[in-house]
Order: structure tokens, then sequence, then C-alpha cells
């Protein structure tokens, strides 16, 4: 993603989404879940927008399908992001709304989206998904392949588990969950007071 920059205040929080930004840069679709009506979960690919990152990702969405219909009854969503190659995986939740802004559509509409809606920018079912980012979680394992060769057949000749040596990490972008979470030093270092 190459417009996609952070723009939010210095500091823990700031740290946080760049970070984020820093993981997912370079994965296009993300796997955007909601529940339906049913309450199932339900999960679509959606493409991540490129824009300016204040901490909340953009999607192009019809007005009026089924992830709308999901997202005026319960709004919380989760973004899957993968990145095999890499190993990379990351996990957004937030909240989500259906947004009608018109200078943002022009903004980061692109041609390519007549796919979906053939009369461009005029299209009635032409809207946005905005999702407010609270969370995300990510594992990264390491880049080194021969490492994973050697634990994975480490595992098999001792008839031991394989445990990949990955890292799992979780960012937080509310200072006062960070502290219920006891984790004093990020809130601090993002200059919030409870």
């Amino acid at each position: 993603m190459d417009k996609l920059t952070n723009t939010a205040d210095t500091g823990y929080e700031s740290q946080a989404l760049h970070k984020l930004l820093e993981l997912i840069a370079d994965i296009k679709v993300a796997m955007l879940t909601t529940m339906d009506k049913e309450g199932y979960l339900r999960s679509r690919p959606m493409m991540t927008q490129d824009t300016e990152f204040d901490g909340a990702l953009w999607f192009f969405s019809a007005a009026h399908d089924g992830k709308a219909a999901d997202l005026e009854r319960d709004p919380r969503v989760n973004l899957a992001y993968a990145f095999t190659d890499k190993q990379r995986y990351v996990s957004v939740g937030g909240l989500a709304e259906i947004v009608h802004d018109e200078e943002k559509k022009r903004e980061l509409w692109q041609e390519v989206y007549r796919a979906w809606f053939p009369q461009g920018l005029d299209d009635p079912q032409l809207s946005l998904l905005k999702v407010y980012v609270d969370k995300a979680e990510y594992w990264d394992a390491p880049s080194s392949r021969f490492v994973e060769i050697v634990g994975f057949t480490k595992a098999v000749l001792t008839g031991k588990k394989y445990i990949p040596e990955d890292t799992h990490e979780t960012i937080v972008f509310d200072a006062k969950e960070a502290i219920e979470r006891g984790e004093p030093d990020h809130a601090a270092s993002s200059g919030a007071s409870l």
C-alpha cells in the first residue's frame, strides 16, 4: 500500500499504528468477518484502500448488501490479513460502519472498481466501509526457513511436537485497555490519563 501512512499522534498509539501499517502494507486483501442475522460468523474478501491512516481502515462496499445489514445489527468486525510467503498473519478487531462520504469516495476511487460498481462514482450502491481499529494481533514467523526446517526435522526425529519459533504480539490501541491489561508503560508513553 503505497499511500498508507500514519497520521496519528506520537507515543504508544502512534508506534502501534506504525507497526500495524508495517505488517499489512503489502497485503492488499483482508477477510472481513461480521455476524449475520442468524448469529453465524460470515467472512468475505475486501480490498484495503490506500489512504492516510488515522486509526481507521477503509474499504469500498455496496450500500445495501448483507454486510451492511450485519453491521447495522452488530458493528463489531474482524479483519484477517495473511501473507503466507513471509509467514505473516494479522488479525484486526474493531467497529465498522457504512459511510457515504463523496469526497472520500473520489479520493479512493480507481477504475478497476467498475467491475463491482458499473456506474462508477455515480453508482447508487457505492459506499464506503470504515473500520475503527481497536486491537490487532499478529504472528510474524522467523525469516530464516533454515531455522524452521531444522526445528521441524528435530521434532520428527525426536517424536516431540513441532513448535514453530514465531512472534505473536497484541497491539492495543486504547491506553485505558493497556492499563487494564497490565501494560502501564504503553499507556504512560501515550500521554493518556484516566
